[in-house]
């Protein structure tokens, strides 16, 4: 249980019974006991200690662009890491950035810098912290191939700095999926580019999401992973899914590879839905599809 005047102490701008539906872009979701928005590290530590003294479950979220929360939401503490953290440095061909900035802000602070390389990730709709949590990627790129390391808070909550090499990236994965860490920043290494050339390559790939993703309406991305050999869209549209729904969860019309949220979805519809989709997909196909996005709160 928690002490809200304790809390409050330690973070006075938190939130309770705070609809978690109103921090995620599937606009799903119950209340989460308390939300955080936090400063920095100091702050971040100072709430993990306590819900740790308390025996108070915590979490940490950014932009809430891959996650799904129960309808039951979340007991505990939610701590995002957001707009209060969204630094970002720019030497010669370096960049520095807090976990919190949007990656599409960051895309068009490298873009005026002149700099090549993040071009992939300019209309990833989440956080950097987000990104590097699931080695974010598209068209081709991932982070793992422009950080050079990443500073967080390990599981005894030291901060602590480590090279790209020792963080396990891999297809959406990373070290940090193990949950015993908090991702702070980064730093990034690219090239020098045209600026008439990164801004063309960025445009090219908004164009391409515009015209084949449901921009339009609230989901988590992509809601399965990639499975080895295939692609996750083109099985569940062979299935003859597109447009298929449960309450107001639907396979996207326009992506199949998409759960949207056509209007008043609970997230028991989105779950129906996946597990219908896995099922069919496994029956047709004989292939098994991992969700991508994050399954968050009471059951």
């Amino acid at each position: 249980m928690i002490n809200r005047e304790e809390l409050l102490k330690i973070a006075p701008d938190a939130l309770f019974d705070e609809p978690m539906k109103n921090h995620t872009t599937f606009r799903i979701g119950g209340s989460a006991d308390a939300l955080v928005s936090v400063k920095n590290a100091e702050e971040i530590g100072e709430i993990i200690s306590y819900c740790r003294e308390k025996d108070i479950p915590y979490m940490i979220m950014g932009n809430g662009s891959n996650m799904l929360v129960s309808d039951k939401g979340i007991r505990g503490v939610v701590i995002q890491i957001a707009s209060g953290m969204n630094e970002c440095k720019i030497e010669g061909e370096n960049v520095y950035a807090q976990a919190g900035i949007l990656m599409t802000a960051l895309a068009n602070r490298i873009l005026e810098a002149e700099l090549a390389g993040f071009e992939f990730a300019s209309g990833i709709p989440g956080t950097l912290g987000g990104g590097i949590y699931m080695n974010a990627g598209a068209y081709g790129g991932e982070l793992k191939d422009i950080i050079t390391d990443v500073t967080y808070i390990d599981k005894n909550g030291k901060i602590k700095t480590s090279p790209n090499s020792e963080l396990d990236f891999g297809y959406r994965h990373s070290i940090f999926e193990s949950g015993e860490y908090v991702i702070l920043s980064c730093n990034m290494k690219l090239k020098k580019g045209n600026t008439d050339d990164i801004k063309a390559q960025m445009r090219d790939y908004s164009n391409r999401r515009a015209e084949k993703q449901p921009l339009s309406m609230p989901s988590a991305g992509s809601t399965f992973k990639r499975p080895q050999g295939y692609f996750a869209g083109k099985l569940i549209q062979d299935s003859g899914l597109m447009g298929y729904s449960i309450g107001g969860a639907q396979v996207s019309e326009k992506h199949a590879g998409f759960v949207v949220n056509k209007g008043g979805a609970a997230a028991a519809d989105v779950l129906a839905l996946i597990e219908y989709v896995q099922k069919t997909v496994k029956e047709k196909f004989g292939v098994d599809l991992e969700p991508e996005v994050r399954l968050i709160g009471e059951k």
